[in-house]
């Protein structure tokens, strides 16, 4: 028989509860979810890597895309884009990134914003699996 250790009820609530709390946090703000596990140099690098890449898109003239279309592509692109959280929000605010892509370095500044919303959803559910325990630090 394995050795099994029981968690007292309220613990597992609160470790849930936290668990969610990272995983939100991480998505809202790029590194975020490292920082609340008190992983400071994984979350630093997380943040200035995931902004960098965003701020490059930028400025290479790349599209943020909207949630009002119906090309399967532009959805995709979207859902990458929304992964960036806050980044996405700042930047719809403020008009940031071009409404179409017409040259090649505008695709390539599209591509930059989209990778680095995948990346922050990767690196949120790897702050998730590190405050569950799933995932050894």
């Amino acid at each position: 028989m394995a050795n099994t250790v029981q968690v007292p009820a309220r613990a597992a609530g609160r470790s849930s509860s936290m668990a969610l709390l990272v995983l939100i946090a991480g998505w809202l703000v790029p590194g975020a979810g490292h920082f609340l596990l008190g992983k400071w140099v994984r979350g630093l690098l997380l943040f200035a890597t995931l902004v960098l890449m965003f701020s490059i898109g930028i400025a290479l003239h790349g599209k943020i895309y909207s949630p009002n279309t119906g090309d399967l592509l532009d959805i995709l692109n979207f859902a990458g884009d929304l992964g960036t959280g806050v980044l996405y929000g700042v930047a719809r605010i403020f008009d940031l990134g071009a409404t179409a892509v017409v040259t090649v370095s505008a695709d390539y500044g599209t591509k930059f914003v989209v990778v680095a919303g995948l990346l922050n959803v990767i690196a949120a559910v790897d702050a998730h699996s590190l405050a569950t325990g799933r995932k050894a630090s």
